[in-house]
């Protein structure tokens, strides 16, 4: 099975790794060969774990509380954005892989977090949209739309961006000195889809423990941009109606990964080269001339 591809320069292959159901926060283990990601939220949001090597699934946790963006921390715990319900709220949790323990880092003021990056010092910043209200599993909060910085150890929160329609993917120049943010504000819910609405990737300076100096950096992404990932390069990785954009530092597109359907991805393989795709119904591996920052 193939899909349509094109870049020769950047793509080397385009192969199906297996048809499952796959959607989002895929998070790459090297010391396993293995991807955790999240399933599509039908009757519940489970964490699972496709071993790369015998292409096995299994259960991580069965009901994650609508989780949906994932990360690992510097000590190798997943690092999840739980969207919450009309039961349980919203948080940020640290899921021990070895173990299965979950630790609560933030359970308050938060609307439905998204997606969610670790700096290299350990800090967590994360999206907050109001996607949860709008999907129907979340009631109103009182704000939303935000980006947030999280330090866990020091027990410190705060507001980094907030002028963003809907907050989405997430990731850094590999430097840390710049912050890019999706703005997925084209779509708000089931059949609200306009496309006058913000579809765009924004550039922020990261200015210690704040943002500043907010910019556009990609404009009118077809569809919408959900995940984000950089390359060692610094190019810039967004999904979109057609498959995976790739933009030079400066902003020009210089390559696509065409995959209709691709909703997130992350870098991996032993030479973290491999751009692994969920596809919300199976997992795709776009073998690269790259590498994952």
């Amino acid at each position: 099975m193939s899909a349509p591809a094109r870049t020769p320069a950047l793509l080397t292959c385009l192969e199906l790794v297996l048809e499952t159901d796959a959607h989002e926060g895929p998070v790459y283990a090297a010391d396993e060969h293995a991807l955790y990601f999240t399933t599509t939220r039908r009757r519940r949001v489970s964490i699972m774990r496709l071993d790369l090597a015998t292409r096995s699934v299994s259960v991580v946790r069965e009901d994650a509380n609508n989780a949906n963006g994932m990360a690992l921390d510097r000590e190798g715990r997943l690092v999840v954005c739980e969207q919450g319900s009309f039961s349980e709220p919203a948080r940020i949790v640290r899921l021990d892989r070895a173990t299965g323990e979950v630790e609560v880092l933030l359970d308050e003021g938060l609307s439905s977090p998204n997606d969610v990056v670790v700096a290299s010092d350990g800090t967590i910043w994360f999206t907050d949209p109001s996607y949860g209200f709008l999907q129907g599993f979340r009631p109103r909060a009182a704000a939303a739309d935000r980006v947030w910085r999280l330090d866990a150890e020091r027990g410190e929160a705060a507001i980094v961006a907030s002028s963003l329609d809907k907050p989405n993917g997430v990731a850094f120049s590999p430097d840390e000195s710049v912050l890019y943010v999706g703005d997925s504000g084209a779509v708000h819910g089931p059949d609200d889809y306009d496309p006058d609405r913000p579809r765009r990737v924004l550039a922020l300076d990261v200015a210690g423990a704040r943002l500043a100096g907010e910019r556009l950096f990609a404009d009118e992404i077809p569809g919408f941009p959900d995940g984000l990932k950089v390359d060692t390069a610094g190019r810039v990785y967004v999904s979109s109606a057609g498959g995976v954009l790739v933009f030079d530092p400066d902003g020009t597109q210089v390559a696509e990964i065409e995959l209709p359907g691709a909703v997130n991805f992350t870098f991996g393989g032993p030479a973290r080269n491999v751009l692994f795709i969920t596809r919300d119904d199976s997992v795709w591996a776009a073998h690269l001339l790259a590498k994952g920052a």
